[in-house]
């Protein structure tokens, strides 16, 4: 027998990665009774397995707006939340390895200046090693965003969740949603692998596992869900400020606060397999994305050879096919949003992202328009796959 809850709270948020709890707090802030509820801890998917860029260049021009308002946002955050996320504004500095690549980096930058984003376009390795000096010779050219940054995921998530909770926010841990019961074109209840619970509203933010729980309703968001390989180094002396990326998005790197040397992979097909561990997610990478991965790092970063790792994992993502995420509610269900397919890189845009779901749901005009993050942009018989950015 599935138990029935007796605490009714006026909305439900499913996932607490960095769009859950900034959304759980917006409500909360609301004045709406919250509960979180989480199939392990906070960040313990996307949110935690990200690089954590916090990145307005390379962004498609329909979110650019929305990472404009994050950075103003991640700038006082730490004071907002009451805990250090290590937000640092060092720049994003993405890479050219080729002629092609160098082209591609031209038009991007010449695309988001015309936006009114301040980025520059590079072409001197000398000017390059002014910002990022560890840098091989195998870089032709290279944008520059000094307005990016990165900051620390798993704090942030925890400044996130004391917040919320001084608010009076109820967080369910170790609880996974199994289904959503709707009645008469709205929801009225989660059930999870421990009971029932009824409800007023649903915000679902559950990343790549969101058409589990929409397709009974025949609504899904058309995903492929790769992963990435991570790699963290044990702590070095710092060498790296900015953010690096790639023209292609195969690899990225920062340098966390720590000192330690966190990079990513580019996407790769996987399985789906998620082993739990310690009530935790685990994908486990493959040792040939492993050593790509330190090659590619490597041959732009020649320091990266010599780094001792720490820790590898993989992490999956939530990819539709034009990279953007969907932050809407579900056709024929009043009461339900959807905030997911953020696609790598909605750890920087939470803090937008987050509360424009929130607001969408309490009924509250959204801060930024949400036209481009729709369902219904799927229907379009045009719409094509886009290249993917990772890192932030």
């Amino acid at each position: 027998m599935v138990a029935i809850s007796q605490q009714i709270p006026d909305v439900v948020v499913i996932g607490a990665g960095i769009t859950g709890l900034a959304a759980a707090l917006e409500l909360a802030e609301f004045g709406v009774s919250v509960e979180v509820i989480e199939t392990y801890r906070p960040a313990a998917m996307a949110s935690g397995w990200t690089l954590a860029g916090v990145r307005q260049s390379g962004r498609d021009l329909a979110e650019l707006p929305l990472a404009l308002s994050a950075v103003k946002q991640w700038s006082g955050l730490s004071t907002k939340l009451g805990k250090d996320t290590e937000y640092r504004q060092e720049g994003n500095l993405r890479l050219a390895r080729t002629e092609a690549e160098a082209d591609s980096l031209k038009q991007m930058c010449r695309t988001q200046e015309d936006a009114g984003l301040p980025i520059s376009y590079l072409t001197d390795l000398v000017d390059i090693r002014k910002i990022a000096p560890p840098l091989s010779n195998s870089v032709m050219a290279a944008t520059f965003c000094p307005s990016d940054g990165h900051a620390n995921p798993i704090a942030t998530a925890e400044g996130y969740t004391k917040s919320c909770e001084s608010l009076g926010v109820r967080f369910s841990f170790g609880e996974g949603v199994k289904s959503l019961e709707a009645f008469g074109g709205q929801l009225v209840a989660v059930k999870t692998n421990k009971r029932k619970v009824s409800c007023g509203a649903v915000l679902a933010a559950p990343g790549i596992l969101v058409n589990t729980l929409l397709d009974p309703f025949g609504i899904s968001i058309p995903l492929r869900r790769p992963m990435v390989t991570v790699l963290r180094s044990a702590p070095i002396a710092p060498i790296l400020k900015p953010v690096l990326g790639v023209a292609n998005a195969d690899l990225a790197v920062r340098q966390e606060v720590s000192g330690r040397l966190r990079v990513t992979s580019g996407a790769e097909d996987w399985d789906g397999q998620v082993e739990h561990r310690n009530d935790m997610p685990v994908i486990h990478p493959r040792a040939r994305s492993v050593r790509a991965t330190i090659e590619k790092v490597a041959n732009v970063l020649p320091a990266f050879s010599e780094v001792e790792i720490e820790q590898i994992w993989a992490g999956a993502l939530d990819l539709t096919p034009d990279a953007l995420p969907v932050i809407d509610k579900v056709p024929g269900l009043s009461n339900l949003v959807v905030a997911a397919g953020f696609s790598g890189h909605g750890f920087g845009i939470g803090p937008v992202t987050g509360p424009l779901a929130a607001q969408l749901l309490a009924g509250r005009e959204p801060e930024h328009c949400l036209a481009a993050f729709s369902f219904d942009r799927f229907n379009q018989t045009d719409l094509a796959d886009v290249p993917l950015t990772l890192h932030g």
